[in-house]
């Protein structure tokens, strides 16, 4: 017969154990060296009318607490009863003497042996890291089976890296960069607390590993077409970095989203089109001699497409947009489309008619989300628009 639900079962006070040895209690107290207190764990016991009334599942109950295994957890018994019934002892609390038996109770003991090997051996080589294991132990011992090369990582980080280096070039046995990226998080952590100060980028969380941690990026690319007769390559794509340092010798540069209009862009004198790939068009922020030339941005007429238009200008204050106006989204009714998911955000750097039909799409003035995507719009459209 099972014991009343009111009355503390072996299994309960398990359970409650276990609740704090996930929560990390347990382990970092022991982890930091912290004395062991005898931990008293009062139980629910039956009273004196149960005796009187349910003798037989008492009874049952405190067989349940005779077979619990002594050496693992001290069970204290209370007096019930008195005259009517006699007396009578019932566990009333328990308590775990030390360490060992709370390992051995929660079936832990070789967690705990595992964790404190790594934790010795780190503290050895790694005294700052060995701190974030203490205050994060379960965490810590997650990794157990990676953890040398964890640690083995980030002190050839803090003693080889430099700023001129890529991800790719840390040498560890049995880590490459897929190691790396599928481990960021835990090696971010772990550099955190190895590294000092001025060698973490804080701007960029631990997800921008590279960046955080000083090392080369990846390099951006701009990607531009002549639209003019020009000796040697028609299209060439080059690092931002380089491009910033050897302005174009053209009068006019025009930005476009899509792929297919950048590269069936027509002639114009004196110019390139770049292909600017939506949000992408961070990568020319660094070109600050875009300032010097007429810049013309061309996107789609929709939320989207004022925003990236509005980001530009900020940066830019001088861009003019090309066939994102009223007139080129209403002689193109036929070809509307729906916007999945618009933005409605304050366009500060937009002009006034620009800012007048972003809020008519913004509050669907036109129709639901109206979308006019710019390969949508008539090639003579934008013949007439470059002329």
């Amino acid at each position: 017969m099972a014991a009343p639900r009111t009355w503390s079962t072996p299994t309960d006070v398990v359970n409650r154990l276990k609740r704090r040895w996930d929560n990390g209690d347990f382990l970092r107290m022991f982890a930091a060296g912290e004395e062991w207190v005898p931990l008293e764990i009062p139980l629910r016991s039956p009273t004196a009318n149960d005796l009187s009334t349910r003798f037989g599942e008492v009874q049952e109950w405190v067989s349940q607490w005779r077979q619990v295994d002594q050496r693992l957890q001290r069970v204290e018994t209370r007096t019930v009863g008195g005259r009517l019934i006699g007396t009578n002892e019932v566990p009333g609390r328990v308590w775990i003497d030390s360490y060992d038996q709370l390992w051995s109770l929660l079936r832990r003991t070789s967690d705990v042996r595992r964790f404190s090997e790594l934790l010795h051996a780190t503290q050895e080589l790694a005294p700052g890291p060995a701190g974030w294991m203490i205050a994060k132990p379960l965490e810590a011992l997650s990794f157990d089976r990676v953890w040398d090369k964890l640690i083995a990582t980030v002190l050839w980080i803090d003693n080889h890296a430099t700023r001129d280096m890529y991800v790719r070039q840390v040498d560890v046995p049995g880590v490459d960069t897929k190691f790396i990226e599928g481990h960021r998080k835990i090696l971010g952590l772990l550099l955190d607390h190895q590294l000092p100060a001025h060698r973490i980028d804080s701007t960029y969380p631990h997800s921008e590993f590279a960046s955080r941690y000083r090392f080369r990026r990846k390099p951006g690319y701009v990607r531009f077409r002549w639209l003019d007769s020009h000796e040697g390559f028609s299209e060439l794509g080059v690092r931002v970095d380089e491009l910033a340092r050897r302005p174009l010798p053209v009068s006019t540069v025009f930005v476009v989203e899509n792929e297919v209009t950048y590269l069936a862009f027509p002639p114009v004198a004196d110019s390139v089109v770049v292909f600017g790939g939506g949000y992408a068009l961070s990568q020319l922020e660094p070109l600050t001699w875009l300032s010097e030339r007429q810049l013309v941005y061309w996107g789609d007429i929709d939320t989207h497409g004022f925003a990236i238009l509005d980001r530009l200008r900020a940066k830019f204050g001088h861009v003019r947009s090309m066939l994102m106006d009223r007139a080129t989204l209403l002689a193109h009714e036929d070809q509307w489309v729906s916007e999945s998911a618009p933005v409605n955000a304050h366009l500060g750097s937009l002009q006034p008619n620009e800012a007048a039909l972003y809020t008519d799409l913004v509050e669907d003035v036109l129709g639901t989300a109206v979308r006019l995507e710019q390969e949508r719009v008539s090639f003579s459209a934008l013949q007439d628009a470059t002329r």
